[in-house]
């Protein structure tokens, strides 16, 4: 009887060679259809699996960052255009 140690799950799949897979270049149209995705919550896996693969996160944190600034900004907007409309 031996007292051989099997790996577990998460061993062996983080012992499996990964697929070599080239980072995409992504455009300013993409990044912008990745970030109205993710924050709407409809990011297809394809999508996904595309950005997490790309050299750079920047495009995605700054375009994550103005879009919510603009959110924020709208809402605002919002909020002092009902207000105004119904004080009169």
């Amino acid at each position: 009887m031996t007292n051989e140690k099997k790996p577990d799950a998460d061993q062996q799949n983080s012992q499996q060679k990964q697929p070599d897979e080239k980072p995409q270049e992504v455009t300013a149209l993409t990044v912008l259809g990745s970030v109205f995705g993710a924050w709407f919550g409809v990011q297809k896996e394809k999508n996904r699996k595309r950005d997490f693969s790309s050299k750079d996160p920047m495009p995605f944190i700054v375009a994550g960052i103005i879009f919510a600034v603009v959110m924020v900004i709208g809402v605002i907007i919002a909020v002092n255009i009902a207000l105004s409309s119904a004080g009169h």
